[in-house]
């Protein structure tokens, strides 16, 4: 069965981070109150649910995005990787950008154990603007050597334009973040080429003055970087019209295990933006919400139309709307 056909001005809704595998997420979920939520669950009608393969490279929002924007979806090893560097060199850089091939690049911290090295989330290094771009410029000779130019972004996140990057495959930040970096090392032509930048990166920090400033403030050392969203944009590829809202908020407490936060911050999102949609979506203006987690996504289209469809959604109980949460 297809999808329904949305109107071009629907309210189309993403909510990364909604359910995670964790047995903490579980436990909080279990005790979650989303009145909002749930009834605005109640006016619209279950969409398809997609579930991803534990090695896709994406994350679930990440692909219902893509394919909303008409990207390369990404959600396996195999598949044409999505190139979101590109697409938001285009919206911050302008049309210069267009046939560039694009990373962004995150600096970080690498975590070495003793069987592995995991990653840590870059957000949590606290880098403010004024630090970032100091460590942008002490890079950026570097990366010129072998062809990648460097451009500011945000504080945890910059943007790189080269050749290296045009059949690089490499898996989202968020799917490596607290895991072991081996099994998500991009891969491609030139890997070894940026592999070996990452080793150079992490012997000019190790002493360098900018590293030794931040361990005397007691601030987590950075000792890498992170590649990801590489690729150029398809050639035939235009920017549609409308973009969703992605509601992000869910992800930092997430990515860190703070049950008790991503909670909290599931109640104030009911009780806020939730409730905005929800008086939308009773104006009946279409609504179409996808709430996503690790490895799924489920859909939800509405307002339901006829009384027949209303009292179905009336019959649709509690436990129903968050089964299918818990199973994201």
């Amino acid at each position: 069965m297809s999808e329904p056909n949305i109107a071009c001005r629907t309210l189309r809704l993403i909510v990364p981070y909604a359910h995670c595998s964790a047995e903490g997420s579980h436990q909080a979920l279990a005790q979650l109150e989303l009145p909002n939520l749930l009834q605005l669950s109640r006016l619209l009608r279950p969409g398809l649910k997609r579930t991803l393969d534990e090695e896709s490279p994406a994350l679930p929002h990440e692909w219902i995005l893509a394919q909303a924007l008409g990207l390369p979806e990404g959600e396996s090893p195999q598949a044409a990787p999505t190139p979101w560097a590109a697409w938001d060199a285009l919206q911050c850089l302008g049309t210069a950008s267009r046939e560039l091939a694009w990373a962004w690049i995150s600096p970080c911290h690498w975590q070495v154990g003793s069987s592995h090295i995991a990653m840590n989330d870059p957000r949590a290094l606290g880098l403010d603007e004024t630090e970032s771009r100091a460590l942008l410029d002490i890079l950026a000779p570097f990366f010129k050597d072998d062809g990648i130019e460097l451009h500011y972004r945000s504080p945890d996140r910059w943007l790189a334009s080269g050749e290296v990057f045009r059949q690089l495959r490499a898996a989202s930040l968020d799917r490596v973040i607290g895991r072991s970096i081996d099994a998500w090392m991009p891969q491609g032509p030139d890997a070894n080429q940026l592999r070996r930048l990452q080793t150079e990166t992490q012997m000019l920090l190790y002493t360098h003055p900018f590293s030794e400033a931040r361990q005397s403030r007691g601030a987590q050392a950075i000792n890498s970087f992170w590649i990801s969203g590489c690729g150029a944009l398809p050639q035939e590829w235009e920017a549609p019209q409308e973009v969703p809202q992605v509601l992000d908020d869910l992800r930092s407490p997430a990515l860190a295990g703070d049950w008790g936060a991503w909670a909290a911050t599931w109640k104030r999102l009911d009780a806020g933006p939730v409730v905005q949609w929800l008086s939308t979506a009773r104006q009946g203006t279409p609504v179409e919400l996808t709430l996503c987690g690790e490895l799924a996504q489920q859909n939800w289209y509405g307002p339901r139309s006829g009384w027949l469809s209303k009292l179905a959604g009336q019959w649709q109980g509690s436990n129903t709307f968050r089964q299918a949460l818990a199973s994201l």
